[in-house]
């Protein structure tokens, strides 16, 4: 059956588009159909993440209003079978765009692909606003700082109204830094107020692949790569435990 999840955060800066291109690469590695939607109208960055800036010609509000079909707008990557993307519009297109072709588009998707992942933007704006119209579950992504998770508490009391399913994935720990400022993983799960799908460390090759168009898991074997296949995993339903990270 096939799945329709929103990635978002309260706030920019935790690495979502990362983690975005990253698990959608690690699904389809594993054999699954996947389809990823940048929403991130005017500041769109997943086809940089994935290498396919050159290929993505259409975007998603091309589908919605009527422009192109979906086959057409969706953009194969070259190397990994099964991983697909439909990118967001450099600009906000004049005519409006409705939560019913939003939905419509999601619907068509399903019959094609086995997870489609849709990277909201940050906040609460259009792209938010349209990827959980359309979403059966949601994830946000959330540093362990205190601004990042009192933002995530605001998305999800929103997220909450909406959909049945949500998690919290906590991006770039830092274990020092955690001793530090003498809190936890839980401490965060309790302030976002959801349950736990996966801990990211923070890992400079998270940015190396990115700026090389590479996704993390053609060039990286540890470290952010390791969390991303386990959450991948935990998402077709297998049994992971979490990642152990040391200082």
């Amino acid at each position: 059956m096939s799945t329709a999840i929103v990635i978002t955060s309260g706030k920019g800066g935790t690495g979502k588009t990362s983690l975005t291109g990253g698990v959608g690469s690690c699904l389809a590695a594993l054999g699954h159909q996947v389809l990823c939607i940048d929403m991130d109208i005017g500041l769109r960055n997943l086809d940089l993440n994935l290498g396919l800036s050159d290929r993505a010609l259409m975007d998603f509000t091309d589908v919605l209003c009527g422009r192109c079909p979906l086959e057409r707008a969706a953009v194969p990557h070259p190397v990994i079978q099964g991983l697909n993307l439909i990118t967001a519009p450099v600009n906000l297109p004049d005519e409006p765009l409705s939560e019913y072709a939003m939905r419509d588009l999601v619907r068509q998707a399903k019959q094609k692909y086995d997870y489609i992942l849709m990277d909201s933007p940050a906040g609460l704006g259009e792209g938010f606003r349209l990827a959980c119209c359309a979403a059966d579950r949601a994830i946000v992504v959330s540093t362990t700082d205190s601004s990042a998770l009192r933002d995530a508490q605001r998305t999800v009391s929103v997220l909450r109204k909406q959909l049945p399913q949500l998690h919290l994935v906590v991006n770039r720990v830092q274990p020092k830094i955690l001793r530090r400022l003498h809190t936890t993983i839980d401490d965060a799960m309790d302030t976002a107020g959801l349950p736990l799908l996966g801990i990211v460390p923070e890992d400079p090759q998270v940015i190396l692949s990115a700026n090389r168009g590479e996704p993390l898991i053609l060039c990286a074997s540890r470290g952010a790569a390791i969390a991303y296949l386990n959450i991948a995993k935990r998402l077709t339903g297998q049994k992971v435990p979490l990642m152990k990270l040391r200082a």
